[in-house]
């Protein structure tokens, strides 16, 4: 019975193995030979003392960081979730970073889209300092005391701010899919960094446009220079080649316009029709060839677009128009409207890179104040509008990812898109559960850190976009997973106390986890997602669970005797051959589990795994 590893995905060693796929010659005695490597590639190496390079003080470390896996989990809170049984939207309490090594397993390369807006580093941001060491225990600590900014008085002002968004898009960039875009929101104080630690993380070549947002429009008079009227949202694909044509649907006002220009096409302006008549009968093309009688009586003879009948027929559609040229000749104008596509087409347009005509930053202030009926809960939420117009980029399905997901905007504007244009992306949200100031509306309002301000969002957002459109078929629930240390106990025995170590170490789960907490956390170290459906099977007292239609059973409980396992059998999948795990300690005896092995091979089940 093979052991489960509590760490989440060892991601050197998933190079190393695809490092070894690619170039099987260059593995000697298990080990990576990196001159073999060198000649494998040729020329296309660089051994120049002086180059190019992006670099700062701490680099290496918060690489190491990335690569290094996490021993924590994410525990299930039913209580701050809502409807759990059937909603596939998630929100995850806790160091985003430790979060994303969480997420590899089960999310590698399954997210469609992911759009941050991060600390900008303005000197007021807080900027979380992770610890090479022990990373869980130092989420804990810093969570237990008020955040502190990152000062622009701070020696290492920009390297801070790098070290942490480093490994963190590095993890990040893992969970996209090939096709998958990411959308990174920024001010001027770290643009040139975000870009260059952006090309580095994805590649010069999966860069696709730096997008100028204007956030704010009028005021700025006691600025001492210029008054800064945007932001930048840095736009990234995981693979340039994956990505098709991007487009957005047209909005109201580009619906009013029209396109599709030919050699009569022009522009707009109304016109009176008078009586059409037909001429030369004997033309060799006389359902196209008539005469057109202009406002002044002009008789204008041609070949035109349309037969005589439709042309009328459009003209009282109000498709056509006739206006005069710059020459002061007429000319007949087809107008054909955005909108209209081919047969059952729905138009849409190319995104432009100069955001001019979308929500700004007050709309997203008076958005918050409308779902909470109280202004200043959070200081600076992005406007739905926003977000929508981003998420109509990428497909009306798939998984969305903000993993500094502040006040939930993202997760309001998936649930508000999807009621608009019969979408199903689902949101996975990601927050540290940073303290509100004692002095501030949120405070006062009850809401001690920002989690309990996104959570809050998002339930009054889904009723209210419920009740506004009447789609009581739409995922407006979330399960809320916290992060916390591992449920199985660790192997750091106290030798003063040897022989309580040992018999504590019989039970390896910890006493305050529940058999629900290790299930999520396993659920997670074999790489299903946190939604996989489970059926909870109650066999003379006892769990068992089905995970996925058959795919996974697992039995946590104590006392497991053969009965156990000869029920679980009648749940396994008829279409694949299931994984069945145990709790370690969990037989009656050794016997048992011995006989328990054999039965499981006798039914095909080779996979056994125990925690």
């Amino acid at each position: 019975m093979e052991k489960l590893d509590g760490k989440s995905l060892d991601l050197v060693k998933t190079n190393i193995e695809a490092l070894k796929q690619l170039f099987p010659e260059v593995v000697t005695e298990g080990k990576i030979d990196f001159e073999k490597l060198k000649l494998v590639l040729g020329e296309e190496i660089e051994k120049r003392n002086e180059r190019y390079e992006f670099t700062w003080h701490g680099k290496t470390q918060a690489m190491k960081l990335a690569q290094t896996p996490s021993t924590g989990t994410l525990r299930p809170d039913k209580a701050s979730s809502k409807n759990w049984d059937t909603t596939e939207n998630l929100y995850i309490e806790g160091d985003n970073l430790e979060v994303l090594k969480l997420l590899q397993k089960s999310y590698f390369g399954k997210i469609k889209m992911i759009y941050i807006d991060p600390p900008y580093n303005t000197g007021k941001d807080f900027v979380y300092k992770d610890d090479f060491r022990d990373n869980i225990k130092n989420y804990k600590e810093m969570t237990e005391q008020t955040t502190r900014a990152n000062t622009e008085t701070n020696g290492r002002f920009h390297t801070d701010w790098l070290n942490m968004m480093y490994p963190r898009l590095k993890l990040a960039r893992n969970l996209l899919a090939d096709e998958g875009l990411i959308f990174v929101s920024i001010d001027d104080n770290e643009v040139y960094n975000l870009r260059a630690l952006l090309n580095e993380v994805f590649g010069e070549d999966n860069f696709l446009r730096e997008l100028v947002w204007q956030r704010h429009a009028g005021g700025g008079n006691d600025s001492k220079y210029f008054a800064v009227d945007h932001e930048y949202i840095l736009v990234y694909a995981k693979n340039i080649n994956s990505i098709k044509k991007l487009r957005v649907p047209l909005s109201d006002e580009d619906k009013k316009e029209y396109t599709g220009k030919d050699e009569y096409l022009d522009t707009l302006g109304p016109f009176k029709t008078k009586d059409f008549r037909r001429m030369r009968p004997d033309d060799p093309r006389p359902n196209l060839r008539y005469t057109i009688i202009a406002p002044d009586g002009t008789e204008l003879y041609d070949e035109w677009k349309w037969e005589e009948s439709k042309f009328i027929e459009k003209y009282k559609e109000n498709k056509v128009q006739i206006r005069k040229g710059k020459n002061g000749k007429w000319i007949v104008e087809y107008k054909i409207y955005l909108n209209e596509g081919e047969e059952g087409e729905e138009r849409e347009k190319v995104p432009r890179s100069l955001l001019i005509d979308i929500e700004r930053n007050s709309e997203g202030k008076r958005q918050l104040t409308n779902t909470f009926n109280q202004a200043n809960i959070f200081n600076n939420p992005k406007p739905i509008g926003l977000i929508k117009f981003l998420l109509s980029i990428g497909d009306r399905d798939g998984l969305i990812l903000d993993f500094f997901s502040g006040s939930a905007t993202t997760a309001h504007a998936v649930m508000q898109l999807n009621a608009e244009d019969g979408g199903n992306r689902k949101f996975i949200m990601v927050q540290l559960p940073e303290k509100t100031d004692e002095k501030s509306e949120a405070y006062k309002a009850g809401y001690k850190n920002i989690c309990e301000i996104g959570k809050e969002r998002i339930r009054r957002a889904g009723e209210k976009i419920v009740q506004e459109t009447g789609k009581i078929d739409l995922d407006i629930g979330f399960k809320v997973f916290k992060l916390d240390s591992s449920n199985v106990k660790l192997w750091d025995p106290d030798f003063a106390n040897l022989e309580q170590t040992l018999f504590d170490l019989q039970d390896n789960i910890k006493e305050d986890r529940t058999k629900e907490d290790l299930l999520y956390e396993i659920l997670l170290k074999i790489g299903l997602p946190l939604t996989t459906p489970i059926e909870e099977i109650d066999y003379k007292g006892k769990t068992i669970y089905n995970v996925g239609f058959g795919s996974v059973l697992l039995c946590l409980e104590n006392e497991i005797d053969l009965d156990i396992v000869n029920e679980m059998m009648k749940h396994k999948s008829e279409h694949m051959t299931p994984k069945v795990i145990f709790k370690e300690s969990g037989f009656i005896n050794d016997s048992v589990k011995t006989n328990a092995i054999q039965t499981l091979k006798k039914n095909g089940i080779t996979d056994v795994r125990s925690v």
